[in-house]
């Protein structure tokens, strides 16, 4: 009985570590090193070759290796009846907090747009805005939304929040719902995506939502890339709905060369890293529900194919 790690990266290795360090007592394998493939019970992966997990033919259930999970959902081979679980890492949520917060204070010190200018050799001092006189609306408040609104907050930023169902109980003004969702992004003047990436919100941060914003605001995109429409995106930096974005995430990763957004003075382009689950620290919970679907329980952090996440 074994574990395979399925990866897009370089980091199988540090993923093998992690677990072995853990759980000595388990085999673990790389994707395309000499494996035994009857024995693999567990695959951990993270953007996995579509159809590779056909491999193993004794497979118990799939452990994603991130907070997202929709890229085993987009595996079509994958069998209904295998559980998938994702990560929940202490550290995702305060690292997201922090990215987001740091990026929100940029844009309201203009420090990109100083960056970009001084590639250019140009001294030209802006005014810039205060916490206090800003809201920013967080689109998905799960555990990473929350504690995303937390942090900004905590030094001063109005908060308002989306959600596509459930609401949470927040101090701050929740909107649910299509119904409410013009509301919510009247009032937002950065506009932070986290919703998870499923067929209902392919897509949804398009030329209809940031008509919808102020004019002038601000889209800090730290969820999925297809969450996004290129094209709408960039429409909206010309024609002023938006004056900037931040995106960390993107409909395929690396980014492609000559992908427009590189070039473009108003997007700002960061490497899928506002927030990355830690191998140690995550480690404990996937050995914890290796041994779980071994003995038939059900794991922790299990995912519903029906709300797809």
């Amino acid at each position: 009985m074994a574990i395979v790690i399925v990866r897009n990266d370089n980091l199988v290795d540090v993923w093998k570590d992690a677990l072995s360090s853990q759980a000595p007592d388990i085999p673990v394998y790389g994707f395309g090193e000499g494996i035994p493939e009857s024995d693999i019970k567990m695959a951990a992966v993270w953007k996995h070759p579509p159809g590779s997990l056909n491999a193993y033919p004794n497979l118990l259930g799939i452990q994603g290796l991130g907070a997202g999970i929709d890229f085993i959902f987009d595996d079509i081979e994958i069998r209904e009846d295998l559980p998938i679980m994702r990560v929940v890492d202490p550290y995702l949520a305060s690292d997201m907090a922090e990215f987001v917060l740091a990026v929100s204070t940029g844009m309201l010190k203009k420090l990109q747009d100083y960056k970009y200018k001084e590639s250019l050799s140009v001294w030209k001092p802006q005014s810039y805005e205060r916490f206090k006189e800003v809201t920013v609306g967080i689109m998905g408040l799960g555990k990473l939304g929350l504690a995303v609104a937390q942090a900004l907050e905590s030094v001063g930023f109005s908060v308002v929040g989306w959600t596509r169902n459930s609401v949470p109980e927040v101090n701050f003004p929740v909107f649910r719902g299509s119904a409410e969702r013009a509301q919510f992004l009247s009032r937002s003047q950065i506009l932070v995506c986290l919703l998870p990436l499923t067929p209902e919100t392919r897509g949804i941060l398009n030329r209809d939502v940031f008509s919808a914003l102020p004019r002038g605001a601000r889209l800090i995109n730290v969820a999925r890339g297809p969450l996004l429409n290129d094209a709408d995106l960039l429409y909206a930096l010309e024609q002023g709905m938006l004056s900037e974005a931040c995106l960390d995430v993107f409909h395929t990763e690396p980014l492609a060369r000559d992908h427009p957004f590189w070039n473009h003075p108003a997007v700002h382009i960061t490497p899928h890293i506002a927030s990355v689950s830690d191998p140690k620290s995550v480690a404990p919970q996937i050995i914890s529900n290796y041994r779980k679907i071994i003995k038939g329980e059900v794991p922790e952090n299990l995912v519903s194919r029906s709300a797809g996440y």
